[in-house]
């Protein structure tokens, strides 16, 4: 049959029948069509297949065939509703969507549908009364369905009306607060969004995750955070029975690295809830990992305290001590009395509970301090050899001394010892954070001694560790050696940096600050220029050259070349200025500048509670 008598008989098909076989096939007589021949095709399918493909007239025609409850049923009424706009016949899209409410009065959206119509003749106050009628004649179960369609049109006062009336429907002043919430959250209505929260967990405490979730991504502002502050304290205070407002203030605390206000709320919920010091002691361990050690001391001594036959005492007495340890130690200079009267705590406690497998950790803390701050190695290495040989310890108690050992002896000058206890935990913990910490402390070793090569194979490994602080330290070593062996092929200069670092390992500040002018004296504009002046400029402060220091860091932070560093040296000078300095006028300068300048900078979060603090405002 040729194409033009093919066409001739594709006219004479009845209505439904379309081609959907090769041409040759013949239509059968009779019955369902057999493979290979003519399909029926309902008028509803072709109708809306054209509508799809934006040839409107052929659409209407079609959708104008079928029966009047086909045409407003819920699978055709939207295709046609849209083919009867496209063609601006906006009487007839009317009269079908009248007529669509008249036959169904429960579908609600049909009423949003018409007066959408209404609007794209330009008669906006019918278009405007049509949708207060719609909300005028909601129903319960009409509420999500209206919202949600002017939610699809993008009309969010009229889907904000709609859960309101709704909420007056159902007689309870919390409901819909959900749907609400992640409204004002996408309009970034930010006080209608921090009242319905707090509603919301009044209500129904259940709620608190949903809520804290969104909260995490609304609030992006400092006027934000200070808002929801003083909400949450006024709700605290008026309802104190409310314990909800108590955990949501904790949250907000915390987000702010705000651990001393934090503290407050965490005692007050670990006494209502009976938690015996629980709360308490996971708050003082988030304030210790973010190096508030005042605050976490202070966590800690609440539970040592207030819960002494509790079963948390003694892990509270153990970390405060390592708090404590570590606030020493991070004070510079480091006052060697006070690491004295730190290590006779220490032993006066391994004195009261002896040398046990349960007191281990106690021993690696007290060895720690004799290796690291009172230069004692031989003391420490015999500590650390008493917990490797304590039958019953830990696995893990056990090979984190044999970690600390192999630091020892390289402290001592014996990297083959060194490597292999390191090897030896490697080996123990092959997945395990342990087994990570030992492999980069390997490529820590190879770097030192030049083998840059050797070095990068192990943090290759290491940047996929499931352990981020891990990951993150690999991968800012292996970016240190690309980036300063990809001219200097021989890595001379990275020789030099790397033996530095090696001797501030070592304790040995002084040779370091002479290998760090050495270093920018041979190598001037080197890529290691920034690096090599943050490290000297860490090293003027720990012996106590505070002016030395802020002038290092100066160079940094008023040179745009060093750029990478640049937050990092703003953030420490800020801090010289607070703590050694006791310049609060200068930090707080200091810290508000690190805010504006570099709102996407790690330090954002610190750098905001220190400005906060010096600024005078009151601690919660």
């Amino acid at each position: 049959m040729a194409i033009s008598s093919m066409r001739r008989f594709s006219l004479l098909l009845p209505l439904g029948w379309a081609l959907a076989a090769p041409l040759h096939a013949q239509p059968t007589q009779g019955g369902p069509p057999r493979p290979g021949a003519w399909a029926p095709v309902s008028g509803a399918t072709l109708a809306k297949d054209y509508a799809r493909r934006g040839e409107y007239d052929k659409a209407v025609f079609l959708f104008g065939q079928l029966k009047e409850a086909e045409q407003i049923s819920p699978d055709v009424l939207p295709d046609y509703l849209a083919a009867l706009q496209a063609k601006k016949q906006y009487k007839e899209a009317e009269k079908l969507l009248k007529k669509a409410i008249k036959q169904h009065p429960e579908e609600g959206g049909y009423g949003v549908l018409l007066g959408g119509v209404l609007a794209a003749t330009g008669d906006t106050l019918a278009a405007k009364k049509q949708y207060q009628k719609v909300i005028g004649q909601l129903t319960p179960p009409q509420v999500g369905p209206v919202a949600a369609e002017f939610g699809r049109r993008d009309m969010p006062q009229w889907a904000e009306r709609t859960y309101l009336r709704g909420r007056e429907l159902a007689k309870n002043n919390s409901e819909y607060a959900p749907q609400l919430i992640q409204l004002y959250t996408q309009g970034q209505q930010q006080d209608k969004l921090l009242a319905e929260t707090l509603r919301l967990v009044q209500q129904d405490e259940q709620q608190l995750p949903f809520v804290r979730n969104m909260l995490q991504n609304a609030l992006r502002t400092e006027k934000d955070f200070d808002t929801l502050d003083k909400l949450l304290l006024t709700a605290v205070q008026e309802h104190p029975e409310q314990a909800a407002y108590s955990e949501l203030l904790l949250w907000l605390q915390v987000q702010r690295h705000d651990f001393a206000g934090a503290l407050i709320q965490a005692r007050a919920l670990d006494r209502r809830a009976g938690t015996k010091g629980e709360r308490v002691l996971l708050l003082g361990s988030i304030a210790e990992r973010n190096k508030d050690y005042e605050s976490a001391i202070a966590a800690y001594d609440y539970v040592v305290r207030e819960q002494r036959q509790g079963p948390y005492f003694q892990v509270a007495r153990q970390r405060l001590l390592q708090a404590r340890e570590a606030q020493v130690r991070d004070t510079y200079p480091v006052d060697q009395a006070k690491v004295r009267a730190l290590a006779t705590e220490y032993e006066s406690l391994l004195a009261e509970l002896g040398r046990t497998p349960d007191t281990a950790p106690v021993m690696r803390s007290l060895a720690d301090l004799y290796a690291f701050v009172l230069d004692d190695k031989t003391k420490a290495m015999s500590i650390l050899q008493e917990v490797v040989a304590m039958p019953r310890a830990s696995a893990d108690v056990v090979d984190a001394a044999k970690t600390t050992l192999g630091d020892l002896y390289l402290l001592k000058g014996e990297p083959w010892e060194a490597t292999l206890l390191y090897s030896q935990v490697e080996k123990a913990h092959p997945e395990a954070p342990l087994g990570y910490e030992a492999k980069l402390r390997n490529a820590r070793l190879s770097y030192f001694a030049g083998d840059f090569k050797l070095a990068q194979s192990h943090l290759d490994i290491l940047k996929e560790a499931t352990t981020r602080e891990i990951a993150n330290d690999a991968m800012q070593l292996s970016l240190l050696i690309q980036e300063n062996t990809a001219e200097d092929t021989l890595g001379l200069g990275l020789k030099a940096y790397a033996a530095v670092e090696q001797q501030v390992f070592q304790n040995k500040l002084a040779e370091a600050q002479a290998g760090l002018n050495n270093l920018l004296r041979n190598y001037p504009g080197h890529a290691l220029t920034d690096d090599a002046l943050y490290l000297k400029a860490q090293l003027q402060r720990r012996t106590g050259d505070y002016a030395g220091a802020t002038a290092t860091l100066k160079l940094l932070t008023e040179n745009p070349k060093f750029d990478v560093l640049s937050d990092d040296a703003l953030f420490l000078l800020a801090r010289i200025q607070e703590e050694d300095v006791k310049d609060r006028a200068q930090a707080q300068t200091l810290y508000q500048q690190l805010l504006t300048k570099y709102p996407g900078s790690i330090y954002v979060a610190e750098a905001r509670k220190r400005f906060r603090k010096l600024r005078g405002d009151a601690v919660q």
